[in-house]
Order: structure tokens, then C-alpha cells, then sequence
């Protein structure tokens, strides 16, 4: 029977945390250890990017050492070139550390799930960042609770969770953590947002957090049935869109299916300046010979006889 059990624990999924060694992932990685106790490892990455990065590795081995929870660290670099966003490049390079983690150490083989610890404070950060870009229904709708990259499957269950309460109840066990200094450094927009911003908001209006969550949900709904409705439409002006199908539909339409064939067949988002320009050449491309030629994030969109084309230059 004991062997059974074994073999039972290990063909089930793997939960995999994301794990910095910081108040909320720290917080995550413990209630998963004592809900999944044989399923859990961790996952940390060192980003290279502030000589405390050496001691934080060291923290997450010790921690997880005493729990006896496997551990694996990647070393990146996330560095970022002049004019890049160091906390996109930072971001970017995470993620894909995490995937190929994942799928070196059995999350993917087993059906798993890679875990992060995010909150509802970071929900409300992440939908005033979108605000101040600007952004359409899919940036407004902030971070999904699960969804799924490279592969991989990944969720966010604390997002119903206040940073000051998850900190309280680590505090109240013991239960140590690491204080990120990066994190007083008002350069990062989202340090400014969390130091100056939302202490505002909590004094003007106590329940913000609740509200602006459910705002979130209702924009996420909306979005989604935008996603519906661009599928119904290149169901008719087919993938890549043909430019006379295209022309048929009200401009609103035509830019909700453009702005989603781009985005999940080509990973390209198209600011607002770029799709209304490319709405006007559609609506101009009347003759056999008029050409469409625009450049969009990466690449560039282009007339191919009677079709859209995209092409990427990286």
C-alpha cells in the first residue's frame, strides 16, 4: 500500500512557485507546501540585476531546504538597451525562465501548473499603469487568473488578496521574508504608483481595492466578447483577412477582427495611431494596384493581392 501511495503522489501534477523570497510569494509557497505537500517545487530567478540577487538565492535555498521543497534557480539576464522598459525586459526574461523551468522539471509532463503570487494590490497597479498608456479593454482588463504561455500553464491565486494582510498573517507565523530595497525606488513606475498613488486612493476610498477588482472583471467580460465577436468575423473574412470582406464591415468591426488577427496570429499589438491609419488605407484600397504598407510593433502589414499580410522583422 505504501508504494502505491508513492507512485499515486508522484503522477500527480506538479505546482511549481514562483518564488522571489518575498512576502507574497513566500506566503504562496507555504499555503501550497501545506495543501500539496508531495506536489510542490519552486521555482526562483535570479535576474542579475542588484548585488543582493547572490543573497536572495541563498535565502530561497534555505528556506525551502528546511520544507523540504525542491528548489531550481535560473540565471538570466535582464539587463535592458537604451530605450527599453528595464521592468518589461525584466518581465520578459522571467517568463521565459520560467517556462523553460517548467518544462525541465516536470510541471508540463505532469499536467502542472506554475503558480505567482501576484494581488490584488498588484491587479489595481497594473490597471492604473493602463490607464496612464492609454490602453484599450485588453490592457484594462489587468491580470487573468490563469492563462497559458509558452506551453505552459499558469495561475494566480491570491488575487483576491491584500498585500497588508498577507504580510500580517506571515508576521503573526514567523515566518521570514525578504524586504526587496529595488522596491522603495520610485524610478519604476509601478514603485510610484504602489508608494504614492494607492495610499491615496485608501484614504479617499476605503473599499477601493474591492471595487477596482470588480471593475477589472467586468472589463475582462467585455473583452472577451470582443474576442468572440472578432472570431465570428474573420470566420467570415478568413485568416490572413481579405481587404472586399474586410471593407464590409462598420469600421469599429474592422478594427476589433484586424486588431485580433495581429495580436494572436503575429503577437503584434498595433497602437491606436497605427490601426487607424491602417483602417484608412483598407477603406482607400479600391483598385487592383493600390498597395497597403504599414509598419505595426515588430513588422509590418502589407497587401498580398487580395489579402492582409503581416510580416515581423526581428
Amino acid at each position: 500500500m505504501s508504494g502505491y501511495k508513492v507512485m499515486d503522489a508522484l503522477a500527480k501534477p506538479k505546482l511549481a512557485v514562483a518564488y522571489s523570497g518575498g512576502a507574497d510569494s513566500t506566503a504562496l509557497l507555504v499555503d501550497t507546501c501545506l495543501q500539496y505537500p508531495h506536489q510542490t517545487i519552486a521555482f526562483h530567478i535570479h535576474h542579475g540585476l542588484q548585488v543582493a540577487a547572490d543573497d536572495f538565492v541563498r535565502h530561497c535555498q534555505d528556506f525551502c531546504k528546511a520544507r523540504g521543497v525542491p528548489l531550481h534557480v535560473a540565471y538570466v539576464n535582464a539587463k535592458h538597451a537604451t530605450g527599453e522598459s528595464p521592468e518589461d525586459v525584466a518581465r520578459g526574461a522571467r517568463y521565459k525562465a520560467l517556462i523553460d523551468l517548467a518544462h525541465a522539471h516536470g510541471v508540463v509532463e505532469s499536467k502542472g501548473r506554475v503558480l505567482l503570487a501576484q494581488h490584488v494590490d498588484d491587479q489595481v497597479e497594473t490597471l492604473i499603469l493602463a490607464l496612464s498608456r492609454g490602453a484599450g479593454l485588453g490592457g484594462l482588463s489587468a491580470m487573468p487568473a490563469k492563462f497559458e504561455r509558452g506551453g505552459v500553464q499558469f495561475e494566480r491565486p491570491m488575487l483576491d488578496q491584500k498585500a497588508a494582510d498577507i504580510r500580517a498573517r506571515l508576521k503573526e507565523r514567523g515566518i521570514a521574508f525578504i524586504e526587496d530595497p529595488t522596491n522603495l525606488d520610485k524610478t519604476f513606475t509601478r514603485n510610484k504608483i504602489r508608494l504614492d498613488v494607492l495610499p491615496a486612493l485608501q484614504v479617499a476610498f476605503p473599499e477601493y481595492a474591492a471595487t477596482f477588482a470588480r471593475s477589472i472583471s467586468h472589463i475582462a467580460e467585455a473583452n472577451d466578447l470582443l474576442a468572440e465577436l472578432a472570431g465570428i468575423d474573420l470566420a467570415n473574412v478568413g485568416i490572413p483577412p481579405r481587404i472586399k470582406d474586410l471593407q464590409v464591415l462598420e469600421t469599429h468591426r474592422q478594427a476589433n477582427a484586424i486588431r485580433f488577427w495581429l495580436k494572436s496570429m503575429h503577437g503584434a499589438v498595433p497602437s491606436t495611431v497605427q490601426l487607424n491609419e491602417l483602417l484608412k488605407q483598407i477603406t482607400a484600397c479600391q483598385t487592383r494596384g493600390h498597395q497597403i504598407y504599414l509598419k505595426v510593433a515588430m513588422g509590418f502589414v502589407s497587401r498580398q493581392e487580395a489579402v492582409l499580410s503581416y510580416n515581423c522583422q526581428l
